[in-house]
């Protein structure tokens, strides 16, 4: 028994001695990992931009398959954010500055592991260098993680170069993945829906539309309201030799609904038309290679546009549904002068949101310092 007393307190010596030896290790952990994505900056920087990606590159998800993400409604730039869940823990990030094509910001939180992230993107021979690189402060957990795993270079370190070869390989495919249909000839059904609007640059289009069509949903969801239809945008004005367009993001409805002011969201009626329907499955920056077939669709077959009706593009399936971009489907349409639609046009009978939020509207994305 005296034997057993003493092997008892000798475990718990070792036990409280192990405990102060890691609690007084330097807790500071500095890692960077890079490499080359055979791809454009933009697109790069576009992807990685968005946290909804980070599930299709991010190694941890193949190292823990239970692992679940829950994307809040922005996800996208600055004040982006999402959070996770798993076998080992629960974390989350949020981006708090960018640079447009050349640097990210994060801020991250990981079971009491606190850091600061950093992406670099720059041009390079063969496309594009990228640089992941995190400061922080291990918490006690960690701590122990890191004495059996090599420390937190090598745990940091590992999962960045997995996660940055798969983000080159899935770059890759999910933006070379893609497929362009032009349907034909077909009458655009009219609907009322809520939409918010706003310009920008051509280039920043697909970027912009990450960041509101989410939030148009979530907008839905917070107030309680039935969509009647896939998220659709309205181009009202699209200025070739400036690069800049005016448009609005919808989501469809069965009534009108009025909106109090306050609000960054109005009420609109989309009339039914004659079109040139075409279908693209992929990513949005091929949209206007799908455009291009359209018109040249309707040059060849003898058929005239009508520029008097804006072109409208409807997103069955998009970033919300599914985080991988080749799987995403856009139908657009171009309308065009034909005899008199007969499709019926929505009956007016309205219903009316009390209390709703402003929306913020997001400003096209300008280059700016980062302090």
């Amino acid at each position: 028994m005296r034997i057993l007393k003493y092997l008892f307190l000798l475990s718990l010596l070792a036990i409280f001695a192990t405990t102060v030896y890691i609690a007084t290790l330097k807790g500071d952990f500095e890692v960077e990992r890079s490499i080359v994505v055979k791809s454009p900056r933009t697109t790069v920087f576009n992807y990685v931009n968005d946290f909804r990606n980070w599930e299709t590159f991010g190694s941890w998800k193949k190292e823990d398959p239970s692992m679940t993400f829950d994307y809040p409604k922005n996800t996208v730039g600055k004040g982006g954010s999402y959070s996770w869940s798993g076998n080992d823990g629960e974390g989350g990030m949020k981006t708090t500055a960018v640079v447009t094509n050349q640097i990210i910001r994060q801020k991250m939180d990981y079971n009491g592991t606190e850091g600061i992230v950093n992406w670099k993107f720059k041009d390079t021979i063969g496309g594009t260098k990228v640089s992941w690189h995190v400061k922080g402060i291990m918490s006690f957990r960690f701590k122990v993680n890191s004495i059996f795993s090599g420390g937190a270079a090598r745990v940091f370190g590992a999962m960045y170069e997995k996660s940055l070869a798969n983000l080159g390989k899935t770059i890759d495919y999910e933006m070379r993945t893609y497929k362009i249909k032009v349907n034909g000839a077909t009458k655009k059904t009219g609907t009322f829906y809520l939409n918010q609007t706003i310009t920008s640059k051509i280039s920043n289009v697909s970027n912009n539309l990450r960041i509101l069509i989410p939030r148009m949903i979530h907008f839905f969801a917070k107030n309680k309201l039935v969509m009647s239809g896939k998220p659709f945008v309205i181009y009202h004005t699209y200025d070739l030799a400036n690069g800049i367009t005016r448009l609005s993001v919808c989501i469809p409805v069965k009534e009108e609904i009025h909106i109090q002011g306050g609000s960054d969201m109005s009420s609109g009626l989309l009339l039914p038309f004659s079109s040139v329907k075409t279908t693209l499955s992929g990513d949005y920056s091929h949209s206007k290679e799908a455009l291009d077939e359209t018109i040249e669709y309707i040059e060849k077959n003898n058929l005239s546009q009508n520029t008097d009706v804006p072109r409208i593009e409807v997103y069955t399936k998009n970033m919300v549904q599914v985080a991988n971009p080749s799987q995403w489907i856009t139908e657009i349409y171009v309308p065009i002068k034909a005899a008199a639609v007969v499709t019926s046009t929505p009956k007016p009978n309205s219903a009316t949101i009390v209390n709703t939020a402003p929306a913020a509207t997001p400003v096209p994305a300008v280059e700016k310092e980062i302090p």
